[in-house]
């Protein structure tokens, strides 16, 4: 996701550059053709355009809306997933003790079983994010303008590292391959999670109650992976954005047209302003429609993502401190401004 530092007008004009040729070759053609060829029943009367425009303003601002909420709510899921992590470090060192054992364990197993159970849970978010970052059919990073910009500007780490390698860091080779042969990683890794607690309460590591906070917290983690499988798999209805984007194209169609007796009335030589003004109306409707469509998918891999790779390293920081380990990763840092 960009930082915090705002968007600069050349950033923008540089993302929408081939729509500002598009929208000035096609106000030329029509000014050309009604200056210089004399064609006059080319120009319409701006009033139905105008209410063309009306309606297109209100179909693009619903679709911004709905854009953005799905944009909000994948941030507040990952909000509470690093709320919910910082939980599960906290509560498996200090519910996973020997106080109820039958056979106490040293420290050091102790201190085993705690890293255990963290490293399991980093092993989820790598699992986690690299599902929400596959592609699907309906994500718009798939077209080659997007790629084109990606492969210049920044990189996604899960479209870098294979996900065997990242999983490796966390689970043991066992794990690691019941884990690859299933489909929904994520899914088996809180079952491995589940699993272990279970033994932990035959041995008496973890008391009754205790067991059902930390099941509790499972449950919590599969309800905010269940909100980010929903946000990712069902598209902002298909409906609504293409028939958007069909009405945003014939209005930007119909603006050239709409602009050369409106000019006219301020002077013969004024029609050579309903160019720029054609482009710059043009410009603003496809520029607010390309903003929805930046943000309906927010785990794509985009500029506009939430940054779910560096919120995964902020958990694993703070999970690896509270292990008190002395080897820990940097904080990840935004590359031209994005932060992954």
């Amino acid at each position: 996701m960009h930082s915090g530092r705002n968007y600069s007008l050349k950033e923008a004009l540089i993302w929408t550059r081939r729509d500002i040729l598009f929208h000035l070759l096609m106000a030329c053609i029509p000014t050309v053709l009604y200056k210089i060829v004399g064609c006059n029943w080319l120009a319409i009367p701006w009033l139905p355009i105008a209410m063309v425009g009306t309606a297109v303003a209100f179909v693009v601002g619903f679709k911004n809306n709905a854009s953005y909420d799905r944009l909000w709510e994948a941030r507040k899921a990952w909000g509470a997933i690093v709320n919910s992590s910082r939980f599960w470090g906290i509560m498996t060192k200090d519910y996973v003790t020997n106080k109820h054992a039958a056979s106490p364990l040293s420290l050091t197993e102790l201190k085993r079983i705690h890293q255990q159970l963290v490293y399991r849970h980093l092993a989820w978010l790598a699992a986690l994010r690299y599902q929400l970052r596959e592609h699907r059919p309906w994500e718009s990073m798939a077209l080659v303008h997007n790629i084109e910009y990606r492969e210049k500007t920044f990189r996604v780490p899960e479209h870098q590292i294979p996900l065997e390698e990242e999983l490796a860091k966390y689970l043991n080779p066992e794990e690691l391959q019941y884990v690859l042969g299933k489909k929904n990683k994520a899914t088996q890794i809180i079952s491995l999670q589940s699993r272990q607690l279970q033994q932990l309460l035959d041995k008496g590591l973890v008391e009754d109650f205790r067991h059902i906070e930390l099941m509790e917290l499972l449950s919590e983690l599969y309800n905010q992976q269940g909100v980010c499988e929903r946000i990712k798999n069902f598209p902002y209805p298909r409906q609504f954005a293409t028939l958007n984007l069909y009405f945003v194209r014939l209005f930007v169609l119909l603006v050239p047209f709409g602009m050369l007796q409106e000019f006219e009335k301020l002077g013969e030589n004024f029609v050579w302003l309903s160019i720029p003004f054609s482009a710059l109306v043009s410009w603003v409707f496809t520029t607010m429609e390309k903003i929805g469509d930046s943000s309906e998918n927010p785990f794509e891999g985009s500029a506009n993502d939430v940054p779910i790779t560096a919120l995964s390293r902020t958990i694993e920081i703070d999970l690896r401190e509270m292990l008190d380990e002395s080897e820990i990763p940097a904080a990840m840092q935004p590359v031209n401004s994005i932060l992954m």
